[in-house]
């Protein structure tokens, strides 16, 4: 039981927050505030960031304190509408710290970002084009539950099915911290509907995760190192096709990093998301020559290949979607594929939440 806390507040370090917080408050109110644009919007950024994770612990813990004192009301005396009223507050709290322990793990200098979630089919064709089609759906469905936004930043659509690639912003607070638990293989192992013979196949995806980088944050793009292509962008074809070589495609030469984007009608606005996806590409990549100096022997730090598969979906002969880094297992599957990703990212953010701390 959690009543027994006289604060949640000192557990979880909002004493720090909230100095921190004034700080910001002081700044905000200085002459002068606005002469940098860039930097008064990071300030109300931080700020704002802080009142979302101090509202809620003091929240939650002002719910703490009242169930605390309908305890000792209860050990002065019995009363059955108290004791129902303690239970129902008890329930409600315990649901509700369970949602801020969680975020209390998403402490990383990247994870209050949006997200960019880019998906690519493995080998087998249709198969793999048409599981990567529902990975898409299926990020999205997770985005729409939270009440995030999604945008979709390049599609390239499969000519019988599916997708070739996708590109996804996901918008909401913590996207990153939360769908970085997303990045790796996905394999699905299911009777394939396109299969006359109704055998079973075993199909793979790629899921690469990046945090969004806004513009404030200085990242050295030479352009002479920067190919960029045009093209005419593919689609079903009708009155709407582009006749243009709108679609862009980005090539940062030294890295061999590539961004796309033919979503808009104007090359510009193309160039410009194009520019957008390889600045979040070209970051992540930086913080990943980071990881890799620092902890080359570290498992949980490994760059992301078709070798390293995080989780199975099984279709047929049974149903199960089996988390091969944390061994969580859920029946479920058209739950998951409906976007119920929650128990998975959690399990993952408590396993490296305990493995940094060990």
């Amino acid at each position: 039981m959690i009543v027994g806390s006289r604060s949640l507040g000192g557990t979880f370090d909002l004493e720090s927050r909230q100095e921190r917080l004034s700080v910001l408050d002081q700044e905000m109110v200085q002459p002068g505030f606005w002469d940098s644009q860039d930097q008064a919007k990071a300030t109300i950024d931080e700020s704002n960031r802080l009142k979302g994770w101090i509202d809620p612990w003091s929240s939650l813990d002002a719910r703490v304190s009242e169930l605390t004192a309908l305890v000792e009301l209860l050990e002065e005396e019995e009363d059955a509408e108290l004791d129902a009223e303690f239970t129902r507050g008890l329930a409600s709290v315990e649901k509700d710290l369970e949602v801020l322990e969680v975020r209390t793990m998403l402490q990383g200098e990247d994870d209050h970002r949006d997200a960019i979630v880019t998906i690519h089919p493995g080998a087998g064709g249709l198969e793999s084009q048409d599981w990567a089609g529902m990975l898409m759906r299926m990020y999205t469905r997770w985005s729409e539950r939270r009440g995030f936004g999604v945008e979709v930043l390049d599609l390239q659509p499969a000519e019988e099915g599916g997708i070739k690639s996708a590109t996804l912003e996901i918008k909401g607070e913590c996207a990153y911290g939360y769908l970085k638990a997303e990045g790796g293989v996905h394999r699905l192992v299911r009777i394939s509907p396109f299969d006359q013979q109704s055998r079973r196949h075993t199909s793979f995806a790629s899921v690469f995760i990046y945090q969004l980088v806004e513009d404030g944050i200085e990242i050295d793009i030479d352009e002479s190192e920067l190919r960029i292509d045009t093209y005419r962008a593919s689609g079903a074809g009708g009155q709407h096709v582009n006749k243009t070589d709108s679609a862009v495609r980005i090539t940062h030469e030294p890295t061999g990093i590539v961004a796309t984007c033919q979503q808009e009608r104007s090359q510009h606005k193309n160039r410009s998301t194009a520019m957008k996806m390889l600045r979040a590409a070209l970051y992540q990549h930086a913080l990943q020559e980071q990881e890799r100096e620092r902890a080359v022997l570290e498992a949980t730090k490994t760059e992301i290949g078709f070798g390293n598969q995080i989780r199975s979906y099984v279709f047929q002969p049974y149903t199960m979607v089996n988390d091969h880094r944390t061994e969580l297992k859920i029946t479920d599957v058209q739950g998951v594929m409906d976007g119920n990703l929650d128990p998975f990212i959690e399990a993952y953010l408590k396993k490296i939440g305990a493995t940094s701390a060990a």
